[in-house]
């Protein structure tokens, strides 16, 4: 990964698979660190210059075409946390320079009842003490919206939103905007890449301190939806 910033940036990008023909977009963006979903185990590539590129990174996935994966910029610490999704997924728990952090993409996962959003609540269950820090940042895909709870339902979009509340991470597009849980006005996902099925469904939960200083502004339309049906949400938080 290239490029230093006097700031960290962190980006989240549903990439919709072929990361490797798709690494000068994110070398624009010039991030620190990376939270992409759909994305190919380097380890088990065959493209040379993406697993140079890969360099620092962890990575979780059945397939190994299309999983989650976290990169950072040469220098900076990554380290996994010894946290067990058992059957969940897809989640990578980790700590990068100070920063205790949760990369998500949520799946069926085979799961005839908990499915997306439902596996972030189960996952938040067993490990969300661990993310009760200063310095946490929950990020990525989560397939999922307010819009869309179920009236008798315990584990919705909106429970999720209030787990994380409890342990004071709060999205930050909302806090900048203004804007409540499932009436966001910017969406970050085309299904099918059509502009007229646009849904909000990708989120940055920030802790106070984080939050503070942090910035989150959105990859734009017209230039991203030609190589994925995710926008890149960008956050910047200022050193």
């Amino acid at each position: 990964m290239k490029g230093i910033l006097a700031q960290m940036r962190i980006v989240s990008w549903n990439c919709n698979g072929a990361l490797r023909k798709k690494l000068h977009l994110l070398d624009e963006l010039r991030a620190d660190i990376l939270v992409v979903q759909e994305c190919e185990n380097p380890t088990q590539t065959q493209d040379a210059h993406y697993k140079q590129w890969a360099g620092s990174y962890l990575w979780a996935g059945g397939n190994k075409h299309k999983g989650l994966g976290v990169f950072v910029k040469s220098g900076m610490r990554l380290e996994p946390l010894a946290l067990d999704a058992g059957r969940l997924q897809l989640f990578l728990p980790c700590r990068v320079d100070g920063i205790t952090l949760l990369a998500v993409w949520t799946k069926e996962a085979g799961s005839p009842t908990f499915k997306y959003i439902g596996q972030l609540y189960k996952w938040l269950q067993l490990h969300k003490a661990q993310f009760a820090k200063p310095r946490a940042i929950v990020i990525g895909d989560l397939n999922s919206n307010a819009r869309w709870d179920v009236w008798d339902r315990w584990w919705n979009h909106s429970d999720v939103v209030k787990e994380l509340a409890d342990i004071g991470l709060h999205s930050l597009y909302h806090a900048q905007t203004g804007q409540h849980q499932g009436s966001e006005a910017q969406p970050t996902f085309f299904l099918h890449r059509k502009l007229e099925k646009p849904y909000h469904i990708d989120y940055a939960f920030l802790s106070e301190m984080l939050k503070a200083s942090a910035h989150l502004s959105i990859g734009a339309t017209e230039h991203w939806l030609e190589y994925s049906d995710h926008l890149p949400l960008i956050v910047d938080i200022a050193s």
